[in-house]
C-alpha cells in the first residue's frame, strides 16, 4: 500500500491511496471460489460451477465488492500511517486502475492550537453576595406570587388587575374573531402588546375606551406585524392586589416547619445563597468562554460546524414533525445558526486541549457531591442519587459537567483574574436568560 498526502487549504486534505493489483487480485479469487460454490448456472449442477465461468459472469461486480471492502480495510490503516485524524466523513472517490487500484479520500483535519496565550487570558470574576435589601425584596415576590384579588370601586391603577372584554381591527379586517371576552389584565405585567396596557390605566368598570396601538415590527403574526391597529374595550372589574400576611400559615406553605418568622429569614437566605453560588459560578464560566475565544484564535473544521447546525436544528425537527410538518417548511437559514455553532466548536476543541494538554481526570468525589447537590431539592434525595447511578448515560453526562467544571477551574488558576462585584439581580437577571 502506497500512501500519498496533498494539502489543499489550512484544514484539507487528499489522500491518495495506491493498493497493489496482486492484492485486488487475491481478494477477487477468494470471491470467485466462494460465488461457485453457491451460484446456479444452466447446464451445471449446484456447487459444481467452474472458477472461470463465475469470472466470466460476475468479474465486474466482484471487482467492485472488493475494491469497496479494500477501501473500508486501508482507509484507517491509511490514516495512522500519517498520523492524520480527519475531522468528520471523508469524500472517497475511486481513481485510475491501471496497475492496481486507487481511490482518494478528501476529508478536514482538527486544527494545532497552542495554548500558549492560556496565562495572557484576562477574566473578570464576577462577586456578590445576599443583602438585607436582597432578602426583602424575595419576601416581597414570595408574598406577590401568593396574592388575591379583591375588587375596588375607583379608576385603575398600575398594578391593578381589571377585566375586559376588547375586540380589535387593523386595516378594516377584525383580527380578535368577534371580541375576546372576560379577559384578565394586570396593568404593568406588560404581557399585551407595547401600549395596550397604559391605555386601562384610569377606567372604572363599567367604562368604555377606543385606543389604537401599533404591533411590534417583530411580532408574530406577519400580517399584523408593524400595523396600527384600533382596540374597543369594555371595563367589567378593578381589582387592587391584597398581599397575605406574614404569619405562619403562609410560612409553613413555604415549607419552613416552625412557621417562625426568623426560620423562614434563614431558609429564604439560604437558597438565595445556593442560587447565588450557581449564578455566580454560571457567570464565571461565561466570561472564561468569552476570553478564550476572544484570546486563543482557531480555524474551524466546515464538517464539525455542520455537524453542529444539525444538533441545533433537532429541537426544530421535533416541533416541526409534532406539527406534521416538514424541517423545510420552517424556513430556518444557516446563517441563523452559524454564528453559535462555530462558538460552540471552537469552544469545544480549545477546551479539550486543555483537557488532554493538562490530563485532567474527572474526579468521582466531585460528581457525587455534584449529584447530592442536585437531589437536594427533592423530597426523597437518595432515589434521585440512586436513578443517576443507575444509568451510565444519565451518569457520564455529570460527569461531563464536572470535567467541564475542573477545566474551567485550571483556566481560571492560570489566568489574569480581577474581581467585580455586581448585585445579586444582576447575577439573577442574567441567570434567568
Amino acid at each position: 500500500m502506497q500512501v500519498s498526502v496533498e494539502k489543499t487549504s489550512e484544514l484539507s486534505r487528499k489522500m491518495t491511496v495506491s493498493l497493489p493489483e496482486d492484492m485486488v487480485q487475491e481478494k477477487m479469487d477468494a470471491r470467485f471460489k466462494s460465488l461457485a460454490r453457491e451460484v446456479k448456472v444452466d447446464g451445471f449442477r449446484p456447487g459444481k460451477v467452474p472458477v472461470r465461468v463465475v469470472k466470466k459472469m460476475y468479474s465486474d461486480r466482484v471487482r467492485g465488492e472488493v475494491t469497496s471492502d479494500l477501501v473500508q480495510a486501508t482507509y484507517f490503516d491509511a490514516l495512522q500511517e500519517q498520523k492524520l485524524t480527519p475531522a468528520g466523513h471523508p469524500h472517497i472517490q475511486p481513481g485510475k486502475e491501471t496497475a492496481g487500484f486507487e481511490y482518494t479520500a478528501e476529508f478536514e483535519v482538527y486544527p494545532e492550537i497552542s495554548l500558549d496565550n492560556l496565562s495572557s487570558i484576562e477574566i473578570k470574576r464576577p462577586v456578590a453576595s445576599v443583602e438585607q435589601a436582597d432578602q426583602d425584596a424575595m419576601i416581597a415576590k414570595l408574598r406577590d406570587q401568593k396574592k388575591d384579588w379583591q375588587a375596588v370601586e375607583r379608576a385603575s391603577e398600575k398594578g391593578d388587575q381589571v377585566t375586559i372584554s376588547f375586540s380589535g381591527v387593523s386595516e378594516g379586517e377584525n383580527f380578535t374573531d368577534g371580541k375576546v371576552e372576560d379577559f384578565a389584565v394586570q396593568i404593568g405585567e406588560e404581557k399585551m402588546i407595547p401600549g395596550f396596557e397604559n391605555e386601562l390605566i384610569g377606567l372604572e368598570a363599567g367604562t368604555n375606551k377606543t385606543f389604537t396601538v401599533d404591533f411590534p415590527e417583530g411580532y408574530g403574526s406577519e400580517k399584523l406585524a408593524g400595523k396600527t391597529a384600533e382596540f374597543e374595550v369594555e371595563v367589567f372589574k378593578v381589582e387592587s392586589a391584597v398581599l397575605p400576611e406574614l404569619d405562619e400559615e403562609f410560612i409553613k406553605a413555604y415549607g419552613v416547619e416552625d412557621g417562625t418568622v426568623e426560620s423562614f429569614n434563614v431558609d429564604v437566605k439560604s437558597n438565595m445563597e445556593r442560587e447565588l453560588a450557581e449564578g455566580l459560578k454560571a457567570k464565571l464560566k461565561t466570561a472564561v468562554m468569552d476570553a478564550l475565544n476572544e484570546t486563543i484564535k482557531v480555524s474551524v473544521p466546515n464538517a464539525l460546524v455542520d455537524q453542529e447546525i444539525q444538533n441545533m436544528m433537532k429541537p426544530y425537527e421535533a416541533n416541526a414533525k409534532q406539527q406534521n410538518m416538514k424541517l423545510e417548511d420552517l424556513g430556518l437559514p444557516r446563517e441563523m445558526f452559524e454564528e453559535q455553532a462555530k462558538r460552540r466548536v471552537t469552544l469545544g476543541l480549545l477546551l479539550g486541549e486543555v483537557i488532554q494538554k493538562n490530563e485532567i481526570k474527572v474526579d468521582d468525589a466531585k460528581v457525587r457531591s455534584t449529584i447530592e447537590d442536585m437531589a437536594r431539592s427533592y423530597e426523597k434525595p437518595e432515589d434521585i442519587i440512586d436513578w443517576y447511578y443507575s444509568d451510565e448515560k444519565r451518569l457520564n453526562e455529570v460527569k461531563q459537567m464536572v470535567l467541564e467544571d475542573q477545566t474551567i477551574e485550571l483556566i481560571v488558576s492560570q489566568a489574569k483574574v480581577s474581581d467585580e462585584t455586581v448585585s445579586f439581580d444582576d447575577v439573577m437577571e442574567k441567570q434567568g436568560q
